[in-house]
């Protein structure tokens, strides 16, 4: 009896050991893991930009995998989780998530909303927030909102580009005055988002800004246009989104009003803005933070490694679109940061929320290093401190064909003079009403 319970304690403690043996393996593995969310709007009613974005941003990532073996060796593991666009969806994926895999250090939220309500979350569990063209402009301003990164640019950058391209056509700021310009937007804090910006310049300049909302959904919009039609502007800036921006352009165009001279917010600038519009959005321009079309190194890469290898995240319909290329260069910028944090700390290894935080808030990519992941022209240079967490914030202007985004400009410079202390003053008062101590970057 004694020689049997002593059998059973050593097969016991065996068990036990190669119990343990199993779950230290199984971490390890797991370590070897770089864990990323995805927050993805596939279904509801603005998913043919939502499904393009997904595609993007999944393809990159399997492509780091696939032809790189991931980052120093590091694989990363998405898991996508369906918001829907809708903010308590939003948050649901975000908590449900946020622990899984040995943990998220990152968190894209593709939508204003839902960042809006996360901001509060990711900053109580040190994870960095990436919002890229969306979200609250003023956190560009680094010392309030530590852990929230607007690479490559700002709804309020975008918009001194947009002015700057207006000026440029009339020949010069100077002859602005006396003009009429149309502010068309989404009924929400999101189309309103501009308007500090365009009235400074209203102001400075002379022109005459006509604040004109618009309902959401926005599918009848012939009041809003019979309004603007008897202004007689002589330029628009829309600011819609899903189904209001192509009805806007179609019902514009069909009252005899120049779409020539009518230019898209960010998200006015997406191929689902102007395809349901028809020869109606022929000549419509947009201004966005990223480069069109399919004619750049990477998409030789996507082939090799992921469309012809059959591990393509959708159809392949997607490819080359406006939403297509913001999740390629979204999950770039990630992956790059997550490569400069084990630069600071120590490679082949996965980056703790610290580290990726960290390496955000000195994110370097120049325009050399652009170039050599098959983005030059594609995805636009950053570099982010303390103070600044926009970085450049450039800008380019795209005019649509009546089948594909044509490139008008060049990537420009924002008013950052301009711009800067309207972040600055707004995130502070932000801090004071929260009760958030800002950050010191001495």
């Amino acid at each position: 009896m004694k020689t049997t319970m002593l059998q059973k304690a050593a097969l016991i403690g065996l068990s036990a050991c190669i119990g343990l043996t199993g779950a230290i393996s199984a971490q390890a593995q797991e370590a070897k893991e770089q864990y990323l969310p995805s927050l993805v709007y596939r279904t509801g009613p603005f998913a043919p930009s939502g499904i393009g974005f997904a595609d993007g941003f999944a393809d990159y990532v399997t492509l780091i995998n696939e032809r790189d073996g991931g980052i120093n060796g590091v694989k990363i593991r998405l898991e996508e989780c369906e918001t829907g666009y809708a903010n308590d969806r939003g948050v649901e994926c975000y908590e449900r998530l946020k622990d899984r895999h040995g943990g998220a250090t990152v968190v894209a939220p593709l939508s204003t909303g839902i960042t809006y309500a996360l901001i509060p979350r990711t900053r109580a569990d040190g994870i960095t927030m990436s919002t890229m063209g969306y979200g609250r402009a003023d956190a560009a301003y680094g010392p309030v909102l530590d852990n929230v990164f607007m690479v490559p640019t700002t709804y309020w950058s975008s918009t001194t580009v947009v002015m700057d391209y207006i000026a440029e056509q009339e020949g010069g700021w100077e002859n602005l005055k006396g003009k009429d310009i149309v502010h068309a937007y989404h009924d929400s804090a999101y189309g309103r988002e501009p308007l500090g910006v365009l009235r400074h310049y209203a102001e400075k300049y002379g022109f005459t800004l006509h604040e004109v909302p618009i309902s959401p959904p926005g599918v009848e919009q012939r009041t809003v246009w019979t309004q603007v039609r008897r202004i007689k502007p002589d330029w628009i800036s829309l600011f819609g989104w899903g189904v209001m921006n192509p009805t806007a352009i179609r019902t514009a165009s069909s009252m005899g009003i120049d779409v020539s001279r009518m230019i898209g917010g960010i998200y006015a600038a997406q191929d689902d803005a102007v395809k349901p519009a028809g020869e109606d959005a022929k000549g419509y321009k947009a201004v966005t933070f990223h480069g069109p079309g399919a004619d750049y190194p990477i998409y030789d890469a996507l082939k090799k490694h992921v469309y012809d290898a059959g591990k393509a995240a959708g159809s392949g319909d997607a490819k080359g679109t406006i939403a297509y290329n913001r999740g390629l260069i979204n999950a770039g910028y990630i992956i790059e940061a997550w490569r400069q944090a084990q630069d600071m700390s120590e490679k082949g290894r996965p980056s703790t929320r610290e580290e990726t935080l960290k390496a955000w808030q000195s994110l370097d990519i120049p325009e050399a290093r652009t170039k050599e992941l098959g983005m030059g022209g594609l995805m636009p240079p950053v570099h982010i401190t303390c103070l600044d967490h926009e970085g450049p914030g450039m800008a380019l202007i795209q005019q649509w064909n009546g089948e594909a985004w044509e490139q008008v400009t060049e990537f420009r410079k924002p008013n950052k003079d301009l711009v800067f202390p309207m972040y600055k003053a707004s995130a502070e008062a932000y801090a004071k009403q929260e009760g958030i101590t800002p950050k010191s970057c001495d």
